[in-house]
């Protein structure tokens, strides 16, 4: 097993990659990482004792005082290097550091420093050192006004407030999920990399922050305001809609119903508008029967039921919250169910549950993106 440890394990990047990491559990242990680790020695050696791979992470990258910013982040590097040292640790450092390398401002100069003195460490170590420049992230469950403009954004339209562009500059952007992918190879291929190696990430997309908001403004239209779910053909544009439904107040917003229109012969009613490649599916499920327990990490998709009562229930990966709607067939609604959300549902009739299924891409068995946890 390869002993991988993050720092700045709970922020927003350290989370997702925790996730992620959490996949592999064929090939990968997951050291736990708490921020009181800094201010206690004795728990960061033994932390940096335990890893195979250390992720540095943390850092801080908003604060009114920019000589502030840069010195916390040098800090952060000067301890974890220390409790290297004091230990004779010598594990892979993977090094998060930014595009801002580039420029003159402080999170940018301690993040090209701070990469450079761990590179040195580990060259006078003979130990492997990968120092990743990455663009801006954007994902799920980052924190509005803070980690990005996208996370402002989607908080604001998903709460009826109105976004601001202060400015109009082009952003190089690249997924979360994606980042934690690439994370990934690097821990396991490890053997066939550079014993020092700078790896400078391209973005997913180079957007203008207008260009954007155009496009969180047309899924909040169609997704959001009338329940239409958008063209997830691009998968930079299907990441942003992961992205935004995230930040939809689930517990008000689902479910929702659907409009039957009656007349003497029966019914019809509209299940689904879409602009995207998909699959439909149906499901009978007997009385007392649960189907899923899973989650997803790119897949968005619909649950319809259309007969009988039902209860689905969400929860968060990492979280102990869990939503539940009652569903009935008598009155046709829908929930979605946003990427790494577990959930389930369970027939709680006495009569067979008809449920529709609708997924935003073909189901391939080799690669079907689904993941067991109980709810």
């Amino acid at each position: 097993m390869i002993k991988v440890g993050i720092t700045g394990q709970a922020g927003f990047i350290g989370t997702h990659l925790y996730n992620v990491l959490g996949l592999h559990k064929e090939t990968i242990e997951r050291i736990p990482f708490e921020d009181v680790f800094f201010d206690e020695p004795d728990r960061l050696e033994k932390f940096v004792s335990a890893c195979d791979f250390l992720i540095h992470l943390a850092a801080m990258n908003r604060h009114e005082s920019p000589e502030v910013i840069y010195e916390t982040n040098m800090e952060l590097v000067r301890k974890v290097i220390a409790a290297c040292k004091k230990t004779q640790a010598a594990p892979h450092i993977i090094f998060a550091s930014s595009s801002q390398e580039g420029s003159s401002n402080a999170y940018g100069r301690s993040k090209k420093e701070g990469r450079e003195l761990l590179a040195g460490w580990a060259a006078a170590q003979k130990v492997p050192f990968t120092g990743m420049v990455i663009p801006n992230v954007f994902g799920p469950f980052g924190r509005p006004f803070y980690n990005s403009v996208i996370a402002t954004f989607c908080h604001q339209l998903t709460h009826h407030e109105e976004p601001v562009i202060h400015e109009d500059r082009s952003m190089e952007l690249l997924y979360v999920g994606n980042l934690a992918d690439q994370v990934v190879r690097v821990i396991l291929n490890s053997r066939q990399s550079p014993v020092n190696q700078k790896l400078t990430l391209p973005p997913d997309a180079t957007v203008k922050v207008s260009g954007i908001l155009d496009i969180l403004r047309s899924f909040s239209d169609q997704w959001h305001a009338r329940g239409i779910l958008p063209d997830l053909a691009d998968p930079f544009r299907r990441d942003l809609f992961n992205t935004f439904v995230c930040y939809a107040d689930h517990a008000v917003y689902f479910p929702r119903k659907l409009q039957p229109h009656a007349d003497e012969r029966g019914s019809f009613t509209e299940v689904l508008k879409h602009g995207s490649s998909g699959q439909f599916s149906f499901s009978v499920t007997r009385p007392g029967i649960t189907r899923g327990n899973h989650f997803h990490t790119r897949k968005a998709e619909r649950f319809i039921v259309i007969r009988g009562s039902a209860t689905i229930k969400l929860r968060r990966t990492g979280t102990d919250q869990i939503l539940s709607f009652n569903l009935d067939g008598k009155e046709p609604a829908y929930v979605d169910m946003p990427v790494w959300f577990t959930h389930n549902i369970t027939n709680t009739g006495n009569e067979d549950l008809y449920t529709l299924f609708w997924t935003g891409e073909h189901f391939d068995p080799d690669n079907p993106d689904t993941f067991y946890e109980q709810v």
